[in-house]
């Protein structure tokens, strides 16, 4: 079974719906889940916000934070999707910002991303984020960015339940 039936099949489950906050993944983790039937029922919103200015007027995204710890980083990705969950009716938000490559950026290996998970639980909000590194050209990273974002998923949600943070 591939990882979006699987995630959507868990929030179909879980009678949850999804907002994404989409920087180098562009809409891909919308994508993936939208191309199975049914999706519907579990997606609120996705947006996909490449620039700063875009980050920072639809997400909320401060500029110190950008500014301090670069567009690439776990909190810049925190505060995407904090921005995206606020804005919408959504119980989460996947969010993600990273280097497709080729090149590197600002000492940055091509292919690293920045992920955060935000979920609203009866006991509030939890996130987590974390920073990996992908081999590969762009499209690879950015597919392997949308798996990754949508398989952890579950996991980070049975976390945020017995409310767990991190």
């Amino acid at each position: 079974m591939s990882i979006p039936v699987t995630t959507l099949e868990y929030l179909k489950a879980n009678s949850l719906q999804i907002t994404t906050a989409e920087s180098c993944t562009a809409g891909k983790i919308i994508s993936l889940l939208s191309e199975i039937q049914g999706a519907g029922a579990c997606i609120e919103s996705g947006y996909v916000v490449y620039s700063p200015e875009a980050k920072q007027r639809l997400l909320s995204v401060r500029a110190y934070t950008i500014e301090t710890f670069n567009l690439t980083s776990c909190e810049v990705a925190l505060e995407m999707a904090q921005g995206a969950l606020r804005d919408s009716k959504a119980d989460l938000a996947l969010a993600t910002t990273g280097i497709l490559g080729p090149d590197d950026v600002d000492g940055i290996p091509a292919g690293t991303v920045c992920f955060a998970w935000a979920f609203l639980t009866p006991s509030g909000l939890s996130v987590f984020s974390r920073r990996e590194w992908f081999p590969g050209s762009r499209d690879q990273v950015q597919l392997s960015a949308a798996l990754h974002a949508l398989k952890h998923l579950p996991g980070f949600h049975q976390k945020a339940l017995r409310g767990e943070k991190g």
